[in-house]
């Protein structure tokens, strides 16, 4: 790769910073050693009435591919970008910026758009960035708003007053709402639920919590949630848990796709390169009618070791063409029915009877005990999971 000159960085606009890279193309006959182009995903391809780009919906996510610089928690920065001269002048700001453009046009991608501090002052000051925030997202016709609330959370129960705290967070939401009305922002407001890293416990912990947490301080028809999966790993869930349980009720709004190492207990934010794991939040969102105006935010980085330019593009087309993958597969479980047919069938004591009694809430507990005299006491009824996890295996 061949970095920019010292006339580039003083009129960057006549450098392009991926010379050697042209607009990916989609070349489904590549070898599996080719990996600057698309295998899977094509824009264009129509799967159950909308096209590729109308299911993914992908994006990048600036902070990490623009900003990342390889650091963890146990060593320094390994990636130097050609553009990045490490300052924080506006200058080089601008160069990132340019740089990224020319990235998501070779890629075809696009890019959208402290409150429970103990201290008041610390909460009116992220009140006063919010609502600066809110106003360059009016301005820029952001579609999507997102809170992440990584140390909305407690160290230890012995100093948190957590029901202030909780309270605290709830007034902080509806003072956004509020001036999301008055400034008639239209953009869906999404909470990032997210377990542990850097607080001990985070008020955020999964989609159910925050879910009940809406609920709660009756915010539930504002926001939506934006699941990443690496969080949901980390929460003690699998991969798709919390994508399926948002979806469910309605509340599914975005996705930042990535993954993590079980094994480390951290947030890695890896590039998802598992087909699995995408055909099933794949077969969610289908199921849902779509994820607009939210969509895939590839809230990723490169390893640390991956230091080459090409390896931005590498691990963004790796990532999208697993997600065609599995939009693809999902598509076809769902259209075979297969699954779907052996879930009513385990289900299907709720059809009728008494468990359609039950569900509609017109049963006692005097109707089950009538039942059961009558009846007498269940016969054992195989969940056959292996039986569901081998017709999934069939798809992958």
């Amino acid at each position: 790769m061949s970095s920019p000159t010292k006339k580039a960085r003083n009129n960057p606009t006549e450098e392009e910073y991926f010379p050697s890279i042209g607009k990916i193309p989609f070349k489904p006959d590549a070898k599996p050693g080719d990996t600057l182009v698309f295998k899977y995903y094509n824009p264009s391809t129509v799967i159950m009435g909308k096209t590729m780009e109308e299911w993914l919906r992908f994006s990048v996510c600036f902070w990490h591919t623009f900003r990342g610089v390889g650091l963890d928690p146990f060593g320094e920065a390994t990636i130097i970008r050609p553009w990045d001269d490490g300052s924080q002048s506006l200058s080089n700001a601008k160069r990132r910026i340019r740089a990224a453009f020319e990235f998501f046009s070779k890629l075809g991608l696009y890019m959208n758009g402290a409150a429970t501090n103990s201290n008041a002052h610390v909460t009116a000051y992220a009140g006063a960035q919010l609502k600066k925030g809110l106003e360059i997202a009016k301005r820029l016709g952001a579609e999507n708003f997102v809170f992440w609330g990584g140390r909305e959370g407690y160290q230890s129960l012995l100093n948190a007053d957590v029901k202030s705290e909780l309270d605290h967070l709830a007034a902080f939401f509806k003072m956004a709402v509020a001036f999301k009305k008055k400034i008639g922002f239209k953009g869906v407001f999404l909470i990032e639920p997210k377990p542990k890293e850097p607080t001990r416990h985070q008020y955020d912990f999964d989609a159910q919590t925050v879910m009940a947490f809406l609920h709660n301080y009756a915010l539930y028809d504002e926001f939506k949630l934006n699941i990443e999966p690496n969080h949901t790993m980390l929460a003690g869930h699998p991969y798709e848990h919390d994508v399926v349980m948002a979806s469910i009720y309605g509340m599914l709004g975005s996705i930042d796709a990535n993954t993590g190492s079980p094994d480390l207990g951290w947030d890695t934010d890896q590039f998802p390169m598992d087909v699995r794991n995408t055909t099933l939040v794949m077969k969610a969102v289908i199921e849902q009618g779509g994820i607009a105006p939210g969509g895939l935010n590839f809230d990723a980085k490169v390893r640390r070791e991956s230091t080459a330019l090409e390896d931005m593009f590498i691990a963004h087309i790796g990532a999208m063409d697993t997600f065609a993958r599995g939009l693809q597969n999902a598509s076809q479980l769902i259209t075979d029915g297969i699954l779907k047919k052996a879930l009513q069938q385990r289900y299907k004591s709720w059809s009728s009877g008494i468990g359609s009694k039950i569900a509609s809430g017109e049963a006692t507990l005097e109707d089950c005990e009538s039942y059961i005299k009558k009846h007498g006491n269940p016969t054992p009824d195989s969940a056959r999971q292996e039986h569901f996890e081998s017709v999934l295996n069939f798809y992958v």
